[in-house]
Formats: structure tokens, C-alpha cells, sequence
């Protein structure tokens, strides 16, 4: 008698591992994705970036930022703010880039309405 008694095998109940299966196709399905979402999102068509900016007057503050774009032939629009001290919007304009370089530096002034002492890209898209 040195069997061991055991209902599974006394009522014919097997261990299952049919999750096995599907936990494969997820894992592979997620991970394609996962790869893929971050090469896609990491190159986008137009980067920009602040460098700096400077309160010219009372009623206008000059932008200077980066653009870097993948197509060097396409045209884009920049939005840039000017904000208050309490962090309202003061000035907005949207600054029109013709074809040309694919990576270049541009110095704006945006116009406000009241006392800005700060600004920012908003953001950059093509035409």
C-alpha cells in the first residue's frame, strides 16, 4: 500500500492549463504593441522646444524656440502664448512656417493685452 490516495485521480478530475494559450497570444500581442507604440510615438513629424524668452515691454514678450521637422518641405503652425502673472493668457498668436530648413531656430514677439511674465509653445502642427 505505499500508493497514496488521490480524488483527482479516483474522480477522473484533470489539471487544466488552458490559460496557457491565451496568456502566450497576449504576452506576444502586448509586447508587438508595446514595442510598436514606443518607435512610433518617440519620432513624431515635428518637434519643438522653449529656449528662452524676454519681456520686451510691458505689452509684448519675444519667444525663442527650436523647430525640428521630419518633411523639410512641409509648412507649419506654432501656437504661442504669453501668460499673466496669475497664469491667464494675455497673448496668443499662431506663427505660420513656410518650406525650408528641417531644423531651425526662431525668435518671435507675441503681443499681449496686460503684463506677461512668462510664454511657451502650445504646440506645433502641420499646415
Amino acid at each position: 500500500m505505499s500508493d497514496e490516495f488521490s480524488y483527482n485521480e479516483r474522480y477522473g478530475i484533470r489539471r487544466r492549463r488552458g490559460w496557457v494559450a491565451p496568456a502566450i497570444f497576449f504576452a506576444i500581442t502586448g509586447t508587438t504593441w508595446l514595442i510598436w507604440t514606443g518607435l512610433h510615438h518617440s519620432n513624431p513629424p515635428i518637434r519643438y522646444s522653449l529656449i528662452s524668452y524676454s519681456i520686451t515691454s510691458e505689452q509684448e514678450i519675444s519667444l525663442r524656440y527650436s523647430v525640428v521637422r521630419q518633411d523639410k518641405d512641409a509648412s507649419i503652425v506654432c501656437v504661442l502664448i504669453a501668460r499673466d502673472f496669475d497664469k491667464n493668457v494675455v497673448g496668443q498668436i499662431n506663427d505660420e512656417i513656410g518650406p525650408g530648413l528641417a531644423s531651425f531656430e526662431r525668435t518671435t514677439a507675441v503681443k499681449s493685452r496686460g503684463p506677461a511674465v512668462n510664454a511657451d509653445v502650445i504646440s506645433c502642427r502641420l499646415k
